[in-house]
């Protein structure tokens, strides 16, 4: 008896309890913000392109010619023609500090374009570009300072080591190109950040410093760009938040070291400058996994040949090449930040 009782003394007590609302009722319309904490601006606008963390990709050019090819004046100029141009590109961006407070990310690129020569044999030039490929591989930074809610900072810099090499013994110190831009800027809105700054860049295939401006503006829930001039500049249509289409260009090439035969005694560097105008769908596969696809003209800016280290002068050149312009397409697989 007396353990029946305990079990219903503790059933009752159970019951009792479970029944009884020890929940204190809050009203949270009387909490506001804390004083004194500081707030900071993100780095993105709405419907921004997502931006890459891993990305492997393919391009080629169709057919062209190479003119007014020699390396002295008692050479005869002559033209190379080029049946394709095949290049693998890959680039891989990880963050290494992110907080609303500063963005730090660590990035390599890969870029190997392989000309495929019709006539090697006509000259020295035209055997290396045949046998070799233009290669571009790097670091990178880029730093994302907000200041408050309204003021950023933006750092970026990069080291690359672009040539015709062999091999890897062939890599030397004068085929390292350094380069690195500084914006201060403005975000008004969540769908306008506005800034301007400096350059050093070898773009344009010789050493420049440059005023840029960078402009990421939304205009509605369909258009909107993507600016940092000179480099690139972008409209940008979204048919919805997985599906994008992007119209405008971006300027691309380095300075690249070309060892020359022995004969010959010395080492030329090749400064090479893009221009593609181009259009650019991007659309979401699953998850986090994007394809991008491109198709445009790559237009000869600059395709110089000359015997010193960042040449400017006319005196310092080889010869400089009217490259013919062909078509290009790229597409892409890229694993996206959230």
């Amino acid at each position: 008896m007396r353990l029946i009782f305990t079990l219903l003394c503790l059933f009752s007590a159970s019951f009792v309890f479970s029944q009884t609302d020890t929940t204190e009722n809050f009203d949270y319309s009387n909490f506001g913000d804390a004083d004194g904490v500081k707030r900071y601006c993100s780095q993105k606008v709405l419907n921004q392109t997502p931006q890459r963390i891993l990305s492997l990709g393919f391009e080629q050019y169709g057919g062209f010619s190479m003119p007014g090819i020699s390396f002295n004046s008692k050479q005869f100029p002559t033209q190379i023609n080029i049946a394709d141009v095949n290049a693998i590109r890959a680039q891989v961006n990880v963050p290494v500090v992110s907080t609303n407070k500063i963005i730090w990310q660590m990035g390599v690129n890969y870029w190997n374009s392989k000309f495929n020569v019709t006539n090697p044999t006509v000259n020295d030039f035209a055997t290396a570009l045949d046998e070799t490929a233009l290669l571009t591989a790097g670091i990178n930074t880029t730093v994302f300072k907000p200041l408050n809610e309204k003021n950023f900072l933006i750092f970026q810099a990069s080291a690359d080591v672009n040539g015709l090499f062999e091999n890897a013994n062939a890599i030397q110190n004068k085929a390292i190109t350094l380069s690195g831009t500084v914006i201060y800027g403005w975000k008004t809105s969540e769908k306008n950040m506005i800034g301007t700054g400096l350059a050093r860049t070898y773009r344009a295939g010789q050493l420049m410093h440059l005023p840029v401006l960078f402009w990421n503006k939304t205009f509605n829930d369909k258009w909107g760009m993507e600016l940092l001039l000179p480099a690139r500049g972008f409209v940008r249509y979204n048919f919805s938040t997985t599906s994008m289409l992007q119209a405008g260009f971006e300027l691309e090439g380095n300075q690249y070291l070309m060892q020359l035969p022995s004969t010959m005694g010395r080492n030329a560097y090749i400064q090479r400058g893009e221009v593609k105008p181009r259009i650019m769908w991007d659309k979401k596969l699953a998850g986090f996994l994007w394809i991008n696809a491109q198709a445009g003209l790559r237009y000869n800016y600059r395709f110089d040949v000359v015997n010193r280290y960042d040449a400017r002068e006319d005196s310092q050149r080889f010869f400089s090449s009217n490259l013919g312009n062909p078509l290009f397409f790229n597409i892409s697989l890229n694993f996206v930040s959230p």
